[in-house]
């Protein structure tokens, strides 16, 4: 009898034991659950609506995943701050400005989603119509290369100044300028200053992100104007992450439901997926 009550109590024992030791583990893991902490990307962009479709990715995205907008002065900032690992992604350019800026600085940029596209246009203070324009006349472009190109392309396709034929309009620069019937000046400026030399020139070239701030839009004020697929707005990474899950999921936020409400409301842009 006692010694049937000592087997009967160390059974118990070892039942208790293994009891628990099979509960630890999805204790455990609950915890583990419970402490998960989301990886935070995060994305620069300049203004809006690039920084709002940041900010509308950032309520979509999936997973174990966080979006913090992290909103710069300037475009080489974007992508100086994304190529030192400072930012996890941008949002602020298209991929002929990401190439120029990868060749000029030994960086490994890539595009690995087209966003939106927009019309890009060129506008005047005082004429209504690309003929009125006058002899010597003012023409404030980009000065970064791959907008240099667009802007003296869509001139040149509206007969203000011929292009070498032997050029890449792409790549086109003044010197590339072989008629030039109406002698036209050409001031070169930052993305970010032609607001300004809309005042002072008798034509501007401008993004419509930039250009809204003094109330005009391509559709209604442009003298000329393009859409181009080649510079869509691109969610950009470093090459090393361009295949990894976090970016994987920013991609699909950045064409959700969410994204695409932000651009159907803004008017001057439209989806690129």
């Amino acid at each position: 009898m006692k010694k049937s009550r000592t087997a009967l109590l160390a059974a118990a024992a070892l039942g208790l034991a293994l009891a628990i030791t099979g509960c630890a583990p999805a204790a455990q893991s609950t915890s583990q659950k419970q402490d998960a902490v989301p990886q935070v990307l995060k994305v620069a962009a300049v203004q809006a609506p690039m920084t709002d479709v940041v900010e509308a990715a950032g309520k979509a995205i999936k997973g174990d995943y966080k979006v913090e907008l992290v909103k710069v002065g300037d475009y080489v900032t974007a992508n100086t701050i994304l190529n030192s690992g400072d930012v996890y992604a941008n949002f602020s350019q298209h991929i002929p400005y990401m190439e120029t800026f990868n060749q000029g600085n030994d960086a490994h940029l890539v595009g690995v989603q087209p966003v939106y596209n927009f019309v890009i246009a060129f506008y005047s203070k005082k004429y209504k119509d690309i003929a009125q324009l006058p002899e010597n006349a003012k023409i404030a472009i980009p000065d970064d290369p791959s907008n240099t190109g667009r802007a003296l392309k869509l001139l040149a396709a509206h007969d203000v100044i011929t292009l070498d034929p032997a050029v890449d309009p792409y790549e086109a620069t003044v010197k590339d300028i072989v008629k030039n019937p109406k002698h036209v000046q050409f001031l070169q400026v930052p993305i970010a200053s032609l607001n300004a030399a809309y005042e002072e020139s008798d034509l501007v070239f401008q993004w419509p992100s930039h250009i809204i701030a003094l109330g005009l839009t391509p559709q209604k004020d442009g003298l000329i104007t393009e859409l181009d697929d080649r510079f869509a707005l691109n969610l950009v990474v470093q090459k090393k992450d361009a295949d990894s899950a976090a970016t994987a999921a920013l991609k699909k936020a950045f064409t959700s439901d969410e994204v695409r409400k932000v651009l159907e409301g803004n008017g001057t842009i439209q989806p690129a997926w």
